[in-house]
């Protein structure tokens, strides 16, 4: 009966981290999903107009952009999002000016990289293969400085649980850069088609072109900086000693931080670099890099199909992350983190099935059918994402030990895989070996993590059921790879795979329902 009670107790407290991660979901889900949305705008036709809006080159030239991003928001932060969760539930730190130590250190060295990068936008323009588009580099720093302040403030809101707010700020960050895409890329092509009019002759060139993709995010995070303002408070000043002590506990995370983005983006990076020193072998250098950034523009498209998981484990990160701080010095809480781990791995799990076997259905978000080549990467960039967010799941051993510094070895470790085997598989294999190298890198952090934090910090994970669900999982998908996603799609096999989904469903429901607990009357 004491068994019971405690399974209860830990069950009413995994369904208060499945509420915060609906509630932070349904905004992330949305956020990313009509930035998703996006895609098919970007690899289709003018609704207006019917002419292509961008060609995969130029969506090439969007992913390559965007992976500098990812990387230089994790470079400006430098960990500190983690260490303000991390010193706000210490309650030695707690009547400690952590939030303004942290804001202004912030803001500080991202003016002085805005400053830099545009003093130096051309060289580094040229840098990028881009000298005619220095403005690129002004648009991106100013970007990726807004949304590395903006960071704090809303891990704040994610702190002190106003997942509305969060939700709201997020959402007109998202509404404003597609209205703003739609105004540039849709509305102002086809009045200029009929001469145009006053505002497009103010501010449209047709010369920006996917220059237009860029202002619209830069638009949108100012409107969320401007929305952030009232919450960036400075009571308290700036503490120096505390400072100090953060960066001790931030700076290993930076490493975590820098080598998961490198694993996460360098490939679109190295599929541009690699494959036009390979083009260049019989082109010229122009056409080189104009063919490498369509196999770029290729993988992209389709590594968006793959950002479905990826939407859950950011919510999931969102409400785990401050969940797991704050459930440290619970009894049971290692117990929890167990539970939590095979709920995760079920959801994720079942994700993966519902792409995989409607893969027929999902590739209409990339509209243009000359991306469809590229399809046989979504299963193998899925499966990597399963053993990312096992991963993160698994990081809060050495998140809540202190021992950050394992974190920052096994994130550099998967860097070298991803380095290592992008660069010696691209030449061969193309954006495929990108593919592979993301399920490699990832499954290897998730096993070096799970063996260390064995001898640190050990939580009871039902491995049995956790290998079970993996397993039927990956067998139910084996069984229907027969199926072709680009070939014509019958009734007959959309009830197949659907009787295959049905079947997760069954094991998982008949294995985890609640078991009635019979109590003996006196």
């Amino acid at each position: 009966m004491h068994g019971h009670l405690l399974q209860e107790e830990r069950m009413s407290v995994i369904k208060r981290l499945a509420g915060q991660t609906a509630i932070y979901g349904l905004s992330s889900i949305a956020v990313r999903f009509f930035n998703f949305l996006l895609t098919p705008l970007y690899t289709g036709d003018n609704p207006l107009t019917g002419d292509r809006i961008f060609s995969t080159e130029q969506f090439g030239i969007i992913t390559e952009m965007y992976a500098y991003v990812s990387f230089l928001v994790v470079l400006l932060t430098y960990g500190m999002e983690t260490a303000f969760f991390r010193f706000t539930t210490l309650k030695k730190e707690q009547n400690k000016p952590v939030y303004p130590t942290i804001l202004l250190s912030l803001m500080t060295t991202t003016l002085l990289f805005i400053a830099g990068a545009i003093a130096f936008a051309q060289p580094i323009a040229n840098w990028l293969e881009y000298p005619s588009h220095k403005e690129y580099v002004v648009w991106f720093s100013m970007i990726v400085g807004l949304d590395a302040i903006s960071s704090i403030p809303l891990a704040r809101l994610r702190a002190d649980r106003k997942a509305s707010w969060f939700a709201i700020v997020n959402l007109i960050n998202v509404g404003v850069n597609i209205s703003m895409n739609l105004f540039f890329l849709v509305y102002c092509p086809a009045i200029e088609v009929r001469g145009g009019n006053a505002i497009t002759q103010l501010v449209f060139d047709q010369e920006i072109g996917v220059g237009y993709v860029f202002i619209s995010n830069l638009v949108a995070s100012i409107c969320k900086f401007l929305l952030l303002i009232p919450y960036m408070q400075f009571n308290g000043g700036f503490e120096y000693a505390l400072f100090r002590r953060l960066l001790r506990y931030s700076c290993p995370m930076l490493f975590v931080g820098l080598a998961g983005i490198v694993n996460e983006t360098l490939d679109r990076i190295l599929i541009k670099k690699i494959e036009m020193a390979k083009y260049m072998e019989y082109m010229t250098r122009q056409e080189a890099a104009e063919a490498a950034q369509i196999q770029n523009g290729i993988y992209g498209a389709n590594y968006k199909l793959s950002m479905i998981i990826t939407l859950f484990i950011q919510a999931f990160r969102y409400a785990a992350e401050p969940f797991f701080f704050s459930q440290q010095s619970s009894k049971n809480a290692k117990e929890t983190y167990g539970l939590v781990m095979k709920y995760f791995v079920i959801v994720v799990a079942f994700m993966f099935l519902v792409i995989t076997l409607n893969l027929h259905v999902f590739k209409y978000f990339i509209a243009n059918p000359d991306y469809w080549e590229g399809l046989h990467v979504v299963p193998v960039l899925l499966l990597a994402y399963l053993f990312l967010g096992v991963y993160y799941n698994q990081s809060v051993w050495y998140k809540l030990t202190n021992k950050t510094k394992y974190g920052a070895i096994i994130s550099l470790v998967g860097a070298v895989v991803t380095i290592g085997v992008n660069t010696v598989f691209i030449p061969i294999y193309g954006y495929t070996a990108a593919a592979w190298a993301t399920l490699i890198c990832y499954f290897t952090m998730m096993l070096l993590s799970y063996s260390i934090g064995r001898r640190y910090y050990i939580i009871p994970y039902d491995l049995k059921r956790i290998g079970m669900y993996f397993g039927l999982m990956v067998l139910l998908y084996s069984i229907s790879w027969s199926f072709d996603p680009v070939s014509n799609y019958s009734w007959e096999v959309y009830g197949y795979h659907t009787i295959l989904l049905g079947c997760f469903v069954v094991v998982v429901y008949l294995l985890e329902r609640p078991k009635k607990v019979v109590t003996s009357q006196v």
